[in-house]
């Protein structure tokens, strides 16, 4: 198993809210050129070619997440996730990795609030043979209840050494839960415990049967291939599925937000005490035009490493902080949060520095930003994007991600152009909408006896969004 791709906090943001192919003249003649095309049975198909290495990229994306768990059932999506591997009647229950491993390579899957996925990465020569796997769990997965029961341990126990041994994940789920009072972003990836332990067969087949449906899913496939190359493996393969019923995502949408929240754990687990606060901002897919990428510069801005506003102020000038940073949840198909973070020196209090966030807060909001600072941030930005072009995987994910999200490739190509164009009035704009304590929870976290003992904890700008296999 793999350690958490962070799709959702500082690192994995730089990824997909990177979400471009190229910039420049220069960077436009090596630009990946997506080639798409759909099956009669409505599987979309996104070709990523890069003939650098003889390797590629298989991704199966589905649109539907932990969001979309029904109500009492919450986990199922990502239990799904985990049975996916149990076997259908050609594959034995454990053999799925192990026959990628044999054939040299590897695979994993991932579950988020919005889309499920799962991929290999193998040799260009193996393509069809973990085509063929994938196909096949579409259809055809078998599930035992003793598979169920021995397999529902296991996320029980990964909620335990994921959140509940973890203070800063505790805490996170919480200040979730009262950021969302009505959205299903409230409910914890991974579920809550109590309905966890009671999810069932019945319940696992009836998610499996709704969703996982080729009108349902996004194959993407980056590598030394090309869509002539692809496209009759993929009918071969996915082609002979039956198209499935057309769904709809209705979800809860968040009543206008009317007072700041508070959560405040003590934990003598937690090894340093932190402050963190959640603002409830609109995604690029339900805000007003040009609003994400305004939102996009000004978190930068704010936030975006050692030469932002909130570092600094906090961490440089007043030596009151050890990190301070900023981040925003872009691709939600929602209403969604941007969060802000610091972590104070030792002897510094919780109430010190939050005092002194807030006066970084308001003087952003009285005076903006300045130009150097938007250029730098855009810089940062579009220089994310470029950079994201030397890792297949990295593009198959962004491309997935964007398009299970209600994005479209054009969104994806054109997405530095759209963040160079940002102006400095629209960043002030969005900053002074959405920045106000009413439409926010603050966070701490207090070191109980003997906290010493404890390891820190990386600076927590954002919940833990996304479980990993």
């Amino acid at each position: 198993m793999t350690s958490p791709l962070r799709f959702r906090c500082v690192v994995i943001a730089a990824l997909v809210l990177g979400l471009a192919c190229a910039w420049g003249e220069a960077a436009r003649a090596a630009e990946w050129r997506p080639e798409t095309f759909t099956l009669d049975n409505g599987l979309m198909v996104v070709v990523l070619p890069d003939h650098r290495a003889p390797v590629v990229t298989n991704m199966v994306w589905y649109r539907v997440g932990a969001a979309d768990d029904p109500r009492g059932r919450s986990g199922i999506a990502h239990f799904l996730e985990h049975l996916m591997f149990r076997g259908t009647k050609t594959v034995p229950p454990g053999e799925f990795s192990k026959i990628v491993a044999r054939n040299g390579g590897q695979d994993n899957a991932f579950t988020t609030s919005d889309y499920t996925g799962y991929y290999q990465r193998v040799a260009t020569d193996r393509l069809p043979l973990v085509m063929e796997l994938e196909a096949d769990r579409m259809r055809n997965l078998q599930l035992t209840e003793d598979i169920v029961a021995t397999e529902r341990k296991v996320i029980i126990e990964e909620r335990r050494m994921r959140t509940d041994n973890n203070p800063s994940s505790l805490l996170s789920e919480q200040m979730m839960a009262a950021l969302f009072l009505n959205s299903t972003y409230g409910i914890p990836v991974i579920g809550w415990a109590h309905e966890m332990a009671k999810l069932t067969r019945q319940d696992a087949l009836d998610f499996y049967k709704l969703y996982y449906e080729p009108n349902n899913a996004i194959l993407v496939i980056a590598g030394d291939v090309t869509a002539a190359s692809v496209r009759p493996l993929a009918e071969k393969y996915f082609g002979s599925i039956p198209k499935g019923p057309d769904i709809t995502r209705v979800r809860p949408t968040e009543p206008p937000p009317i007072s700041p929240r508070r959560v405040a754990l003590t934990d003598a687990r937690a090894g340093q005490p932190y402050l963190s606060r959640y603002y409830l901002v609109p995604s690029y897919a339900t805000g007003g035009k040009g609003e994400g990428e305004a939102l996009d510069v000004m978190t930068d801005v704010l936030g975006g490493g050692a030469t932002s506003l909130l570092y600094r102020r906090l961490v440089v000038e007043q030596a009151i902080a050890t990190s301070a940073g900023a981040s925003y949840d872009s691709d939600s198909l929602n209403d969604t949060y941007l969060a802000v973070a610091a972590r104070p020196r030792p002897g510094v209090s919780l109430e010190k520095l939050e005092a002194a966030m807030d006066d970084v807060i308001a003087e952003f909001l009285a005076k903006g930003p300045s130009d150097d600072d938007i250029k730098r941030s855009k810089d940062s930005l579009i220089a994310q994007a470029v950079y994201a072009r030397d890792n297949q995987q990295t593009m198959a994910q962004i491309y997935g991600s964007a398009l299970t999200s209600g994005e479209t490739i054009e969104d994806v190509v054109e997405w530095p152009k759209r963040i160079a164009r940002v102006k400095k009035t629209e960043i002030h704009d969005v900053a002074a909408r959405y920045l106000k304590l009413t439409r926010s929870v603050t966070g701490t976290l207090t070191p109980g006896e003997h906290a010493g003992a404890a390891p820190s904890a990386p600076l927590p700008t954002a919940p833990q969004g996304e479980m990993i296999r």
